[in-house]
């Protein structure tokens, strides 16, 4: 499992497949796979952990899991 963040694309590789992509937009914005939202740059790195949490098994009401959501509010 893996995590990679460049200036314009990060990525979460589980397996040495693609699970999900954040793609920096025109404003600094992120826009990530399965997210229905827009995020800074932080978020997006909190957002596809969470994602990594989760398809590691971790249940949705796992406490890391609701901390990390509570701060993408």
């Amino acid at each position: 499992m893996a995590i990679r963040i460049d200036d314009d694309l990060m990525t979460l590789e589980i397996d040495g497949t693609v699970i999900a992509r954040a793609r920096r937009l025109t404003g600094g914005w992120w826009e990530i796979s399965y997210w229905p939202r827009f995020f800074d740059r932080n978020q997006a790195i909190t957002a596809l952990t969470v994602t990594e949490l989760l398809e590691s098994g971790y249940p949705s009401d796992d406490p890391l899991v609701l901390a990390l959501r509570e701060e993408l509010r």
